[in-house]
């Protein structure tokens, strides 16, 4: 998705105090925190890179941590990485104002556990989770589908959302976009959609990236 010019570098999280296994649904609220614990480290190594955002690509990470907890855990990152950052849930926050959205039809691929802290965090955020669904029968969120992600975002719709947020960082949507905006007549909004979208507007890009939702040509 990311257009001409810029480049994008990772550094995994480490939750190897963790007993359970990555994008399992078996602990993940244990997972999280442990990968929380282990920001310094790939905050760091991305430092090295001079980049002009840093962003923490885990929504559930800000489910857990609270809505009232999203400025510290971003200022933190900043503080480590020595440059502006962002978490996955502050830059769809942000693209749901920007598209206007105050009632939301929301889909997650969590444990009902995660999945409650999720829409908690979004009626604390200010809007009105008017729609949801849970994926079923998730055993690891990186053996899903996106045939599975359209559905979920069918099924998450109710007729008076404004826009349907499909969460989570590692649930496979990129190729279904266009084809739920088309579908549904409304805009959608996914973590890694969203991401994108703030960091390349914090890093002073704007060109518009056609054939992954109306977000990123706005």
């Amino acid at each position: 998705m990311a257009p001409t010019g810029v480049s994008i570098h990772f550094a995994r999280l480490d939750a190897s105090t963790s007993a359970s296994a990555p994008g399992g649904h078996d602990g993940l609220l244990e997972r999280t925190r442990a990968y929380v614990d282990s920001l310094p480290g790939p905050a760091r190594t991305l430092a090295a890179v001079n980049p002009a955002v840093v962003v923490l690509a885990f929504t559930a990470a800000s489910y857990v941590n609270g809505f009232d907890g999203e400025e510290a855990l971003a200022d933190r990152i900043a503080s480590l990485a020595g440059t502006p950052a962002l978490t996955a849930a502050q830059a769809i926050l942000a693209a749901l104002a920007h598209l206007g959205v105050k009632k939301l039809a929301l889909g997650t691929p969590y444990p009902e556990s995660i999945s409650a802290l999720g829409k908690a965090y979004w009626t604390a955020a200010g809007l009105d989770v008017v729609g949801y669904r849970r994926l079923a029968v998730v055993e690891n969120i990186y053996d899903e589908s996106e045939e599975r992600a359209y559905r979920l975002a069918r099924e998450a719709d109710v007729p008076e959302a404004d826009a349907i947020l499909l969460s989570g960082t590692g649930l496979p949507t990129v190729e279904v976009l266009e084809l739920i905006e088309r579908d549904l007549g409304k805009p959608v909004v996914t973590s890694n959609q969203a991401v994108l979208w703030r960091a390349l507007r914090l890093a002073g890009v704007r060109e518009s990236i056609p054939g992954f939702g109306r977000l990123l040509t706005g």
